[in-house]
């Protein structure tokens, strides 16, 4: 790694706080990321591995975000059964529904990962990507280790499986623990599943793109989810390409976290275990944007909403409310511009705002009059 590089891994690291490990930055923080590429809050604080569960905590406004222990449990016990035997069930359900024309899996390659930290083990992963891809049959990798650059910085990323078939292409393996019901699943849980597969996408093409000649990396990735209500797994091909656009449009718009970290004041540090009064103008220290769409992705969603409605920001009615009212940033100035108090009478949206306020008056003198006739 170069000396910037190195440079800022130790910024992050002060960041953090003193003896604080890194958290790591996995796909699902990655995709709830990229759908909101203007918060520079969460890009610093995910970028430096701070744990802003503990952080809510610290700073009295405590997240219910999160996965419960019982769910954990449940899915890594499903996610265990799915695996066993060398994975045979699971390139089954990769032959059936991804690549029915090939060779059906007899017995499957299952290459050892096991590295030293996260750099080895991402090392260990592009060889036996490498090596699988020329071997001509179907190779299974359990939890294999991918980079991907965010933000100028690396990103470790641990998919539940990668399945490499006979012609040498590449799939992710989605692994849920939510039923898939008459061969549906709820779509809202699949959405979030496909987004977070597409960052795994994406961390592939980076692999596939330094071989030659490149691997195909399959924009179909399986999703595999206990069938009804079994514990049996069944799956699902799960085209990601719209998400994997998105995802990668999203993530070059993101600022480079050198550029965030240099912003700050001297000796800003995130450690929880700072005095509450220290740590909230930390915090405060880096902007954030904050919309509803926070409360079911950031730990930090309560926190940004208290301050951000104590400021009046428009951003906490939504984002496309925030795209309607133009340069109006707060709750006092759209009511100001409604009521002509200010605002530019030739911008559209104070036009339309008065043009609101005068038919709301209007609707309630008629309901007054109508209330005084009876």
């Amino acid at each position: 790694m170069n000396k910037r590089g190195t440079a800022l891994r130790h910024q992050l690291a002060e960041l953090r706080g003193p003896g604080v490990p890194a958290r790591t930055l996995d796909a699902r923080a990655l995709a709830a990321l990229a759908a909101n590429p203007g918060c520079r809050r969460r890009a610093i604080l995910d970028g430096a591995g701070v744990d802003k569960a503990a952080l809510a905590d610290a700073l009295g406004a405590p997240s219910a975000f999160g996965q419960s222990q019982f769910a954990f449990m449940r899915g890594n016990a499903f996610e265990a059964r799915v695996k066993a035997d060398g994975g045979a069930e699971l390139l089954r359900l990769a032959h059936r529904k991804l690549d029915p024309g090939a060779e059906p899996p007899q017995e499957a390659h299952v290459p050892d990962l096991t590295a030293q930290g996260p750099d080895g083990r991402t090392a260990r992963t592009a060889l036996a990507l490498r090596e699988a891809t020329g071997a001509g049959g179907w190779t299974l990798l359990d939890h294999p280790m991918l980079a991907l650059e965010v933000a100028g910085s690396p990103a470790f990323l641990e998919p539940d499986a990668v399945v490499v078939h006979p012609d040498g292409g590449w799939t992710v393996v989605e692994i849920k623990s939510f039923p898939m019901l008459d061969g549906s699943a709820d779509p809202a849980k699949v959405g979030a599943a496909a987004r977070q597969a597409a960052v795994y996408v994406l961390a592939l093409e980076s692999v596939a793109a330094r071989l030659d000649p490149a691997p195909r990396v399959r924009h179909r990735v399986l999703l595999v989810c206990p069938k009804d209500f079994s514990n049996l797994p069944t799956a699902s091909a799960v085209d990601v390409r719209k998400q994997r656009a998105v995802t990668a449009r999203q993530l070059t718009r993101l600022t480079r976290l050198q550029d965030i970290a240099d912003t700050l004041p001297e000796g800003v540090c995130f450690s929880p275990e700072l005095p509450p009064q220290e740590l909230t103008a930390a915090v405060e220290a880096v902007p954030a944007t904050y919309a509803p769409e926070c409360l079911a992705a950031c730990e930090l969603a309560f926190h940004c909403r208290t301050r951000s409605r104590a400021r009046g920001a428009v951003t906490t009615l939504g984002r496309s409310v925030r795209a309607e009212l133009g340069g109006l940033s707060t709750v006092d100035d759209v009511l100001a511009a409604a009521r002509g108090e200010a605002g530019d009478p030739d911008d559209p949206a104070v036009a339309a705002l008065r043009r609101a306020a005068a038919l709301r008056a209007e609707a309630l003198a008629s309901a007054g009059r109508g209330a005084a006739c009876h």
